[in-house]
């Protein structure tokens, strides 16, 4: 049973920094792409940033600049550092893996449970 287990949300005043976590929990290979969404009340989940095999990033043009986002693959986490938080960062933010259990399977997007982010002064 593959999961993405989020840590490091919270309520940070404005200009503060978090920074959040996302490991994966069970046995998922060949994961090319990991990285972070962000979703608020009545709007789609939209791309934050993402990290293209070990070192390739993308970032959406709210984040660049301010976010950064790091992968350990020994330990199949990605980080998300967030500088100069804004409220309009506030929001639940996702991690996501493109990964497969084992060769034999299709690789598919696995997604955590989600982490509120509040940025409030």
């Amino acid at each position: 049973q593959v999961q993405l287990v989020e840590s490091g949300g919270g309520l940070v005043q404005p200009g503060g920094s978090l920074r959040l976590s996302c490991a994966v929990s069970g046995r998922l290979i060949s994961i090319n792409v990991m990285g972070w969404y962000r979703q608020t009340p009545g709007n789609q989940r939209e791309l934050v940033a993402q990290i293209i095999g070990s070192s390739s990033a993308d970032y959406a043009d709210s984040a660049k600049g301010r976010f950064t986002i790091s992968r350990d693959n020994a330990k199949n986490t990605v980080y998300l550092q967030m500088n100069s938080l804004k409220p309009e960062d506030t929001a639940v933010y996702y991690c996501n893996a493109n990964g497969k259990p084992t060769p034999w399977d299709v690789t598919r997007s696995y997604w955590g449970q989600g982490t509120q982010v509040t940025v409030s002064s």
